[in-house]
C-alpha cells in the first residue's frame, strides 16, 4: 500500500514523463509543425487581405531558433510590402508555452520594407481594414493604463536581447515623394546598440548613427542620434510632403522607468534635442532655431485618464517650465492644461526666445523678475464651463532698451505703410504734417463710441487682452475646428499694423501678444494715443487709410462732421473694408442685412447707455455715398431716354 507521499512523488513522476514525451514529439515533428502553420498563415493572408505570403525554406536551428528564407508579402495588383532574404531567430520557449511571444535573437540579411501610395492605391490599404471578427462593446470604457501597458509588454517583447542586422531598407514612396533608410548596420549586444544608417530621399542624402543602451526585458534604454558626417541631421519626407523642413545636432532618449502599479502606468525618463531647426510658412518666414531643449517627463495612465505630471519639466534656453496636460473620461470628456514658469529673470526669457520666432526682440534688454500661470480646463459635453485664466506677476520689470519693434515711436510722428501679400502700399504720414490726419478730439463721437462698441468696449479699462473674449474665441475655434475667429483687441489691432505684418503665422501672433503686453503694461503711450493713431492708420477701403481719408472717400466730409448713420455704416465695414461695396443693391441702396447689421449695433449701444434715444433721431433717412466711393458702387445702368418721350402723339387736325 502506497503512503500519500509516494502517490504524490509518482503523479509527479508520470506529469515529468508525459511533458517529456510531449516536447520530444513536438521536437521530432517541429519541421512538419512549422511548415503546416506558414501554409495556415499564407492561407489567411490571401483569404482576409488578397496578398501572396511565401517563405521559400524554413527549418528550426538548434532547440528554439528558426531559419527562414526569402519571405515576400505582395498585396495582389501591388507593390510588394516586403522582401526579406534571410532571417534567423529564436524565441522563449517556456514563455511560448503559455501563449507569450518573447524574442531571443534576431539576425537579418538583405531585404527591405516598403510602403507605396500611388494613383492605383497603397500597396498596404487591405491591412489597415478592421478585422472582421473583432467585436467591440460601444458603451465598454478603456482602461487606458491596461490598454498601454499590454501594447508596450508586446513591442518590447518582439524586441530581441541580441540583433544583427545587415543592409535593411525601409523605403516609403508617395506619389513620387520617395524615402529610403537603409540599416547598414545594427547590432544590439549585452544591451549595447549601434546602428549605421543611411537616408536617401529626392533632395538629399546622409549618414546617421544611434548609439546607447537598450534592455527591451527591463524596459529601459538610453540612445543618442547623431550625424556620422558634418551638418546637423535632416528629417526626412516631411520636407516634401507637408513643406516642413527641420534638422537637429543630435537628438538623446533615455526611458528609465515603466511601471505598473495600483490601477497606474508610470513611464519616466526624458528626451533632449540640440540646435532644433523648423521652416514652415505657418510658423515664420525664417528658420526658427532652438539651441538647446530638455523633456524631462513623467506619464501616468489610469482607467480613465491619460496625462503628463506636473512634476514634469520643460526646458530651452534659460527657459524652464513645468507643464501638465490631462485627457480624463470618468464621467465628461475633460482636456486641462496648466503651465507653471517659475520665477525667472526678464532678460533670461528674451534671450532664450527662439531665433526666428521673435525677430522684433532682438537687442531688447530688461530688468526685473516674473513668474506666469496658466489654467486652461475644456469640458466637452459641458464647453460653456471653459476655464481659461492666464497670471503673470511682475518683479520691477522693466523694458531698458527696446529691439526691432520701438513702441515709443507711437509717440511722435512717423510714416506707416501697410503691408498686403508681402507688398508695401504708399507710405502714410502719421502726424499733423499730413493734412488728412485727424486729431482725437476732431472726430465725430459718434465715430469712436461705435467703432469702440463693435471692436473692443473695453479698450479704456483693459491691458491689452480680455480673457472672456480669449474664451469665446477658443469656444468658436473648437467647435468649428478651425481658428475661425480672433479676440484681437484695438491694442493688438494696432500693435499688428505699426510695427508687424499681416501675415497669419505663430510667429507673428506670438510677437503680437508679447508686443502688446509690454505696451500696455509699461505705460508706452496712453490709450488717447493709441485711438488716435488707430483710427489715422486702419485700413478704411480699397487704398485709403485712416479717418481723414474716409470721411471724403464716402462721405466728402471732415471726420468732426459725421452724422450717427455714416458713423454706423464706418464701424461695419472695419472688418472686410474692401468689400464695402457689397452692402449696397444695384440701386445704391443699404441692402437688407447691412441695414440690420447697423440697427443691431444701435440697439446694442442704446441698451448700454452709450447713446440715448434722441441721438437716433433721423435713423430712417437712406444712407447716401456721395463721395469717390460712389464710383465703385455695382449699380443698374439707367436708359437715358425719358419714357414719357415714347409716349405715341395725338394725330395733327386740319
Amino acid at each position: 500500500m502506497r503512503t500519500r507521499k509516494q502517490k504524490i512523488i509518482l503523479a509527479a513522476k508520470i506529469i515529468a514523463a508525459t511533458f517529456l514525451v510531449m516536447i520530444i514529439a513536438l521536437f521530432v515533428f517541429r519541421n512538419a509543425l512549422l511548415k503546416q502553420a506558414i501554409a495556415k498563415v499564407s492561407f489567411k493572408i490571401e483569404r482576409d487581405y488578397n496578398s501572396s505570403f511565401s517563405i521559400k525554406e524554413a527549418s528550426f536551428v538548434g532547440f528554439s531558433g528558426v531559419s527562414l528564407s526569402e519571405i515576400i508579402l505582395v498585396p495582389k495588383n501591388a507593390d510588394t510590402l516586403f522582401n526579406i532574404q534571410k532571417m534567423k531567430t529564436s524565441v522563449n520557449f517556456w514563455r511560448l508555452l503559455i501563449g507569450d511571444i518573447q524574442l531571443g535573437t534576431l539576425e537579418i540579411e538583405n531585404g527591405y520594407v516598403q510602403l507605396v501610395k500611388n494613383k492605383k492605391g497603397r500597396n498596404f490599404e487591405a491591412f489597415l481594414k478592421k478585422d472582421k471578427n473583432e467585436t467591440t462593446n460601444a458603451n465598454e470604457k478603456r482602461d487606458y493604463a491596461k490598454f498601454a501597458y499590454r501594447i508596450i509588454s508586446k513591442v518590447l517583447n518582439l524586441v530581441p536581447t541580441d540583433m544583427k542586422i545587415e543592409n535593411l531598407s525601409f523605403r516609403l514612396n508617395d506619389n513620387g515623394n520617395k524615402t529610403n533608410i537603409n540599416f547598414q548596420k545594427l547590432r544590439l549586444v549585452n544591451q549595447q546598440l549601434e546602428t549605421s544608417i543611411k537616408v536617401e530621399t529626392n533632395t538629399f542624402a546622409q549618414r546617421i548613427r544611434i548609439q546607447g543602451f537598450a534592455d527591451p526585458r527591463n524596459k529601459k534604454t538610453d540612445i543618442r542620434f547623431y550625424n556620422m558626417d558634418s551638418g546637423a541631421i535632416k528629417m526626412p519626407y516631411i520636407d516634401e510632403r507637408f513643406n516642413l523642413k527641420s534638422s537637429f545636432d543630435s537628438i538623446r532618449v533615455n526611458i528609465q522607468n515603466i511601471d505598473k502599479s495600483g490601477g497606474e502606468l508610470h513611464i519616466d525618463g526624458f528626451a533632449s534635442i540640440a540646435n532644433l531647426m523648423v521652416n514652415h510658412p505657418k510658423i515664420a518666414n525664417k528658420d526658427v532655431v532652438i539651441k538647446n531643449a530638455k523633456f524631462d517627463f513623467r506619464f501616468l495612465l489610469g482607467s480613465d485618464f491619460i496625462s503628463i505630471d506636473s512634476s514634469s519639466t520643460i526646458e530651452f534656453n534659460k527657459v524652464k517650465f513645468h507643464p501638465y496636460l490631462a485627457y480624463e473620461t470618468e464621467e465628461d470628456t475633460i482636456y486641462k492644461l496648466k503651465v507653471a514658469i517659475p520665477k525667472m529673470k526678464a532678460q533670461d526669457f528674451i534671450v532664450s526666445l527662439p531665433d526666428g520666432l521673435f525677430t522684433h526682440f532682438q537687442g531688447m534688454e530688461a530688468e526685473g523678475n516674473f513668474e506666469y500661470k496658466l489654467d486652461f480646463m475644456f469640458n466637452k459635453n459641458k464647453p460653456n464651463t471653459l476655464v481659461f485664466d492666464s497670471n503673470l506677476k511682475k518683479e520691477n520689470l522693466k523694458i531698458t532698451k527696446y529691439g526691432e519693434a520701438n513702441l515709443n515711436k507711437l509717440n511722435g510722428e512717423f510714416v506707416y505703410r501697410a503691408i498686403i501679400n508681402n507688398l508695401p502700399q504708399r507710405p502714410i504720414l502719421v502726424g499733423p504734417s499730413n493734412p488728412n490726419y485727424t486729431p482725437l478730439d476732431q472726430i465725430s463721437p459718434y465715430l469712436q463710441k461705435c467703432v469702440l462698441t463693435s471692436e473692443d468696449p473695453s479698450f479704456f479699462s483693459h491691458r491689452g487682452f480680455i480673457n472672456e473674449a480669449f474664451k469665446q474665441s477658443i469656444l468658436k475655434n473648437i467647435r468649428t475646428k478651425k481658428f475661425s475667429r480672433g479676440a484681437s483687441t484695438i491694442s493688438m489691432q494696432l500693435i499688428k499694423n505699426v510695427f508687424l505684418t499681416r501675415e497669419k503665422t505663430v510667429s507673428r501672433k506670438l510677437e503680437e501678444i508679447l508686443l502688446v503686453y509690454i505696451l500696455e503694461n509699461n505705460r508706452i503711450a496712453s490709450k488717447e494715443r493709441m485711438l488716435e493713431v488707430y483710427f489715422n492708420i486702419i485700413e478704411w477701403g480699397p487704398n485709403v487709410y485712416g479717418i481723414g481719408e474716409a470721411s471724403q472717400f464716402y462721405f466728402q466730409k471732415r471726420p468732426a462732421d459725421l452724422t450717427l448713420k455714416e458713423c454706423l455704416f464706418l464701424a461695419t465695414i472695419v472688418p472686410k473694408p474692401k468689400k464695402f461695396m457689397w452692402q449696397f443693391d444695384n440701386q445704391g441702396n443699404l441692402k437688407t442685412f447691412a441695414n440690420q447689421q447697423q440697427k443691431f449695433l444701435s440697439n446694442l449701444m442704446l441698451r448700454r447707455g452709450i447713446l440715448i434715444p434722441e441721438d437716433t433721431i433721423g435713423q430712417s433717412i437712406p444712407l447716401t455715398i456721395s463721395g469717390n466711393a460712389h464710383s465703385l458702387l455695382k449699380l443698374k445702368v439707367q436708359d437715358s431716354i425719358p419714357v414719357d418721350s415714347l409716349a405715341v402723339e395725338e394725330p395733327f387736325e386740319f
